[in-house]
């Protein structure tokens, strides 16, 4: 799995909603959705609870960007990514 990778929670409280991948860390990956989850305090979830949804990504340039408006892009995808699979 890549940053900028989609992927849907498939276990805990976030079960069934969408997320970025923002980071990497061995067996786990860190997501945020840009709202409740910001990129500067992301998610901590194990690989085995999360699945891949889609095969479009953002861009890790856009992820690892430190502007402020890296939440607003991260929303914004996430919306649009929601409206095509609905």
């Amino acid at each position: 799995m890549e940053i900028g990778s989609i992927v849907k929670a498939c276990a805990g409280k976030e079960k069934g909603e969408i997320f970025v991948v923002v980071a990497t860390e061995g067996n786990f990956v860190y997501l945020a959705d840009g709202k409740r989850l910001k990129k500067e305090k992301p998610k901590k979830k194990s690989l085995k609870h999360v699945k891949v949804f889609g095969s479009e990504k953002l861009t890790p340039e856009v992820v690892l960007d430190t502007n402020e408006r890296v939440n607003a892009k991260i929303r914004k995808f996430l919306q649009q990514k929601r409206r095509e699979y609905v």
